[in-house]
């Protein structure tokens, strides 16, 4: 009997990750004015509109710190149409490499600064893929209710935190776009036993297609993520709107952003595994 509701099968969330030039500001490479990301301004409203057509709802983990550089995106292009908006640190610094009294302050200011925008992040992509264990502690403080990290379909399920629960909803990079499109994956691709070389879109859509596949035959959970960012080319663009068709036209497949899946999860624990805090 599955676990989703309805006569769904399996579970699927379509996300975006990087609002912007927030990690370029933080490293010191933006020399553009601040408000002008390129894939604000022409990949984003573009995906949007795929995500409309095909009547899928996104979760986009963006940065804190550009819901002040992009209030009107987020409130009138992600929020208004449905969208999730979930937290990916303050300037997307890299997570497991931060102390704890950095770890602290970057929540604090984070978690602020979304509730100056009206938003209560009910989740968190790891910028990096990895937490610390001060990080479920610190979710759990601030009303979270998932984690999305780096994991396979085994990490999916439920997270006992001394009495309250937390979702965990991992990533897989070969559902991510960047591990075909980045140099800076390299040696991820290595380890995975890819080539070095970026790959073309085409590798991508294969991969995901097969995953999407599998997770639909086992009754499973995936999360895709395409970044806004990396959709440079009509083939790229194309790669993504066939992916949408793919599951928007799957009756046995459940899309929703992040936030509804581990809501069902908690509500319906009992059909999930519950996993282990690594």
């Amino acid at each position: 009997m599955s676990p989703w509701p309805k006569s769904y099968r399996a579970a699927i969330s379509f996300t975006m990750d990087n609002l912007g030039e927030a990690q370029d500001v933080l490293r010191g490479t933006w020399k553009d004015p601040i408000g002008t990301h390129y894939a604000i301004t022409n990949q984003l409203p573009r995906m949007l509109d795929l995500l409309d057509k095909y009547g899928i709802k996104a979760t986009y983990f963006a940065e804190s710190w550009s819901l002040d550089v992009y209030p009107d995106v987020v409130k009138d292009s992600i929020l208004a149409n449905g969208h999730e908006v979930a937290w990916h640190g303050w300037q997307h610094e890299v997570w497991h490499s931060l102390g704890e009294e950095d770890e602290r302050a970057n929540f604090a200011k984070s978690f602020q600064k979304a509730r100056e925008h009206g938003i209560q992040y009910k989740g968190f992509r790891p910028p990096g893929g990895k937490v610390s264990k001060l990080t479920y502690q610190l979710l759990r403080d601030n009303g979270a209710e998932y984690l999305s990290p780096l994991g396979g379909p085994e990490d999916f399920g439920t997270m006992d935190l001394e009495g309250s629960e937390l979702v965990n909803l991992p990533f897989e990079w070969q559902a991510v776009d960047a591990f075909y499109y980045m140099e800076k994956f390299s040696g991820i691709r290595e380890e995975y036993g890819e080539q070095s070389e970026v790959m073309e879109p085409a590798k991508f859509e294969k991969v995901l297609m097969r995953r999407i596949d599998e997770t639909t035959r086992e009754g499973g959970y995936l999360s895709i993520l395409f970044h806004p960012s990396l959709q440079l080319s009509e083939e790229k663009f194309a790669v993504m709107e066939r992916v949408l068709r793919r599951i928007a036209g799957d009756q046995d497949i459940w899309c929703v952003p992040c936030n509804e899946v581990a809501r069902w999860v908690v509500e319906n624990k009992g059909a999930f595994l519950v996993v282990k805090i690594a």
